[in-house]
């Protein structure tokens, strides 16, 4: 197979795989983040302690992040085809990739949360803060180049499960590198596809890495990171105190 044959099949599933990884995505995220806060909130010794619901709660995120995603695509196709009234296409194939994506993120967003600072939450509530301004000026914003972080590694992760997706009839990268590239012994789409994966994912992993560092340097998490400095030289006027010590001693 030619370039110019190759090149109309891999704009459409490039375009199909970035639109089921994008809305996935942002429904993990807007499901997730709650989640992950409400963990950390319910905890022992957190601002709405509620140890049965932090433990059902935690059960539930926990037996759905186990589950193999193959196995979770083909145990929601009943739920899949009512919502979507369809199994096979990029629509139907969100469901299941932000299912299987809100857990997971969920556990990235607990992470996250639970780094913050306390002094800063008691800050707050000593102010009369309530929770949901705990949250909202505290814990979120402290946590957000981690968020974005954990973020970047759940869109790289829904790539992989998309092109997983792909084997069942979702489109995609995936689809084609299975269907028209093994299948009918096309080797270099396949690679070409697989090229196209790495390139992908590693402008999505520089761009997160990129905007956590600037969130980071803009004060997201108390300020730039301090320099590692191993051999610091001293000042003329440290040196001078240094010898003046000895010479007393």
């Amino acid at each position: 197979m030619t370039w110019f044959e190759m090149r109309p099949l891999l704009s459409q599933a490039s375009w199909d795989t970035l639109y089921m990884v994008g809305w996935s995505t942002l429904i993990a995220v807007a499901a997730g983040l709650p989640i992950g806060v409400l963990l950390v909130l319910t905890a022992r010794g957190g601002l709405l302690q509620n140890a049965v619901l932090s433990k059902m709660l935690g059960q539930l995120v926990n037996i759905a992040r186990s589950m193999p995603f193959i196995i979770l695509m083909v145990a929601l196709m009943g739920f899949t085809r009512w919502l979507t009234g369809t199994t096979i296409g990029r629509e139907a194939a969100i469901v299941p990739l932000a299912i299987g994506a809100i857990p997971f993120y969920a556990r990235l967003v607990e992470t996250a949360v639970r780094e913050v600072d306390h002094g800063l939450v008691e800050a707050v509530q000593s102010m009369g803060g309530t929770t949901w301004a705990v949250v909202r000026k505290v814990l979120v914003p402290e946590s957000l180049p981690s968020l974005v972080s954990s973020a970047t590694t759940t869109i790289v992760t829904l790539i992989g499960y998309s092109a997983m997706a792909g084997t069942v009839g979702a489109g995609g990268l995936g689809d084609i590198a299975i269907r028209e590239g093994f299948q009918r012994f096309e080797t270099g789409l396949m690679w070409v596809t697989v090229a196209i994966l790495a390139v992908v994912i590693s402008v999505i992993q520089f761009l997160g890495d990129f905007a956590a560092r600037a969130l980071h340097d803009r004060g997201g998490r108390r300020g730039p990171a301090p320099a590692l400095r191993l051999l610091r030289p001293r000042t003329p006027a440290k040196a001078a105190e240094v010898r003046d010590t000895a010479d007393v001693a």
